[in-house]
């Protein structure tokens, strides 16, 4: 047996060559998560260790570790049982342990599984084994003489003890993995997806009639189609099927188990074969193939959706606004929230402008007069239901005002979930649930990323097909992009929700309630060590959230940056010897000082690396340093657009709201967001969208076509020559 160590470095070796990383980076990953460190901690003060990989890398990694460890243990285990059979040999047990994939290993033990009653298991209990063995000696002999020798009083005929002979051997070939693995490998390259209508009834609003009668390769079928298929199959209106050249197929098997074709055995041994593959391995290799392209569709659709919320939830915050939140509705009335700078309600109301109470008047009255009481600087609409006559309402009043004021449009998917949730009758016990939703629109506009992780990130409303896969992977995915998001923006312990808190490395849920308990408690925190008193946040936990927690206006400046307390004495080190204190973060002279720094030099001074070094630079020239700033602002308005108004050739700026495989959907102000088909966006070609746009993205774009029949709008982001 290989010892553990060896093994381990085998595995280490593996992964660093299948993910083209060196492999004492490799080593390093997997050496800190053994130690239990987070992945964001890792990726953000470990990168001497690492060579500065990415959370993305890093979790791969992870990933990849524990694929091989479960590949082993199974290994292992399967080793073991064929062994306790008495059939394992020596070339068996080297086969399973060289298998690279979990399905060749599965396939090696294929024979050996125990069974169901199968046809076979019963030809094998009338005793018909050895003449299934003769047969596949392809002998000169009569066939029904020696089928004589195994009549008893359960197998009275001929044709029964041949029959029984057929279905052991058929299982025999069924059982090779050597068979499989050819099968498998020519129905993926030459195989054929096809679907065809069950119930075109079902299919009230014709979303699958491409697929009535549809074929395409295996090898060729993109992932959204594939999911597409899975969701008409399931919803009765579709079958779908692998086609295969069963020719081909059968072509292959005689070849490689019939030795004698002039043998009277030929025929029957064909005849199993036939059986074989129509019975039991074509319908075996047909659910793994549509299983493995279930999975790759899935995990194109996971990949899309994390994209599009890491998009998302780093959009840059509008900080210092006074905003309302505009909830519409028809009948009910548009709620209104209005918050301060810091997220804290200062009013709740609601007007109704609508059909069918229209008091217009009145509500254009009230909304003036709130605007100027509050002196608010933003208005947030949410886009739901009455979405678009709210902002025609709010851009004529906005026009009128003599404060400049601006709008926008903002997507409140998730928002009714927040609002029904106990998080949110915790926060506002008082309040009914379109307020409590309308001051979740303001917030959004506020600071996004701190107002969306309330809530279930499946219910952002950016994703495609994800009822369609499997749910555990996509909410690790998910929540490791909010995760990421969250620690790369870092979080102000003073003002941080719970929510938002339990995002942190190294924090689960109780110990972000309890820094929020020891906040209220006894008031804000004045610096990061007074976090070692919080119950249940033990060292090792201090230590993987501590860098990510911000003291914004403590005792010790330090507090406010992402440099970690661990390196806080090289840090005054090196101010000093530049004749400054922590004071100073931030200065202009600070700055100027620092850009002059030998790092080289100054870093074996310091005993810090280089990569650490260049971080903590980087946070004392700008200590509250939030990623978002950098990227460009949301795109603010002040008037509307009418589908009426657009016309062919119009030049527009817009808001991307979603990313799929095939395109982009972009708000340009009407009542239906407009799609930019793949082919439309850009003059090269592009082999996935999120290559060109991202979520939140400002843009560009040309009116394509405009359906005003379906509302439909044909967006490019090709210029008119």
């Amino acid at each position: 047996m290989i010892d553990t160590a060896v093994k381990d470095e085998q595995m280490l070796g593996k992964i660093a060559a299948e993910l083209a990383i060196p492999y004492k980076q490799v080593k390093s990953v997997i050496s800190l998560l053994g130690e239990g460190n987070t992945v964001p901690f890792i990726a953000r003060y470990r990168k001497e260790m690492t060579g500065a990989l990415d959370e993305v890398q890093i979790r791969t990694i992870m990933e990849r570790s524990q694929y091989i460890q479960n590949l082993e243990q199974r290994k292992e285990e399967v080793l073991r049982i064929i062994a306790e059979q008495g059939k394992l040999t020596d070339e068996l047990s080297q086969s399973i342990t060289k298998a690279e994939k979990l399905q060749e290993v599965e396939d090696l033990y294929r024979p050996y599984k125990q069974k169901r009653r199968t046809k076979a298991t019963v030809a094998k209990e009338k005793g018909l084994e050895p003449l299934a063995e003769w047969l596949m000696t392809f002998p000169k002999d009569s066939i029904d003489e020696k089928a004589k020798q195994f009549l008893t009083e359960e197998v009275l005929v001929v044709e029964d003890a041949i029959a029984g002979a057929k279905d052991i051997i058929a299982e025999w070939v069924s059982d090779d993995a050597e068979s499989r693995k050819w099968i498998r490998k020519e129905t993926f390259k030459s195989g054929h997806v096809a679907s065809s209508v069950k119930d075109a009834e079902k299919d009230e609003k014709n979303v699958y009639e491409m697929y009535y009668e549809y074929e395409e390769p295996v090898n060729k079928i993109v992932p959204h189609r594939t999911l597409a298929l899975n969701r008409g199959e399931k919803e009765d209106i579709l079958r779908v099927s692998i086609k295969m050249n069963s020719d081909l197929i059968m072509s292959y098997l005689s070849r490689k188990w019939i030795r004698n074709q002039h043998s009277p055995a030929a025929p029957i041994v064909l005849e199993a074969m036939e059986d074989s593959y129509k019975r039991l391995i074509q319908p075996s290799i047909e659910r793994e193939i549509r299983s493995e392209l279930t999975e790759k569709g899935e995990e194109q659709a996971i990949h899309i959706f994390s994209e599009n919320l890491r998009n998302l939830l780093l959009q840059p915050p509008l900080k210092g606004k006074v905003v309302i939140g505009v909830d519409p509705a028809y009948r009910t009335g548009c709620k209104l929230a209005v918050v301060d700078e810091t997220g804290k309600v200062l009013k709740i109301d609601v007007i109704y402008p609508h059909p069918p109470v229209s008091k217009t008047k009145e509500a254009r009255e009230k909304f003036i007069s709130i605007l100027r009481e509050y002196k608010v600087e933003m208005a947030a609409i949410g886009n739901g239901t009455a979405s678009r006559e709210t902002e025609q309402f709010v851009a004529d009043i906005l026009k009128e005002m003599e404060e400049e004021i601006f709008y926008l449009i903002v997507n409140e998917a998730g928002a009714s979930v927040y609002s029904a949730s106990d998080l949110a009758r915790e926060e506002f016990p008082n309040f009914q649930v379109e307020e409590r939703s309308a001051v979740s629109i303001a917030r959004r506009l506020q600071d996004p990323l701190a107002e969306l992780v309330k809530i279930d990130p499946k219910s952002v409303g950016v994703g495609q097909y994800q009822h369609d896969v499997t749910q555990k992977r996509l909410s690790e995915s998910l929540h490791f992009v909010v995760e990421t998001a969250v620690n790369r923006v870092g979080v102000n312990v003073n003002t941080a929700s719970s929510s938002l808190l339990q995002y942190v490395a190294g924090l689960n849920k109780t110990a972000a309630n309890n820094i929020v308990k020891k906040r209220e408690e006894e008031g804000k925190f004045t610096s990061r060590v007074q976090l070692k008193k919080v119950p249940r946040l033990g060292a090792k936990t201090y230590e993987q959230a501590i860098g990510f927690l911000r003291v914004l206006d403590g005792k010790q400046p330090l507090d406010r940056t992402g440099i970690h307390p661990e390196n806080y004495d090289e840090v005054k080190k090196l101010l000093l010897s530049l004749g400054f204190t922590a004071n100073d973060l931030g200065s202009e002279e600070l700055k100027t000082a620092l850009n002059g720094l030998d790092l080289k030099s100054v870093s074996e001074e310091l005993s810090i690396g280089e990569l650490t070094l260049r971080d903590i630079i980087d946070a004392l020239v700008r200590p509250e340093r939030d990623p978002r700033d950098d990227l460009p602002r949301p795109l603010l308005k002040k008037d509307v657009l009418k589908l009426e108004d657009l016309k062919a050739g119009m030049e527009l700026q817009g808001t991307v709201r979603n990313v799929v495989d095939f395109g982009a959907f972009v708000d340009i102000g009407v009542k239906q967001d407009g799609l930019v088909h793949i082919s439309k966006l850009s003059n090269r070609f592009v082999k996935h969208p999120l290559d060109i746009v991202s979520v939140g993205d400002v843009v560009t774009v040309w009116v394509d076509s405009v359906d005003m029949k379906k509302g439909r709008v044909a967006l490019t982001m090709l210029p008119p020559s």
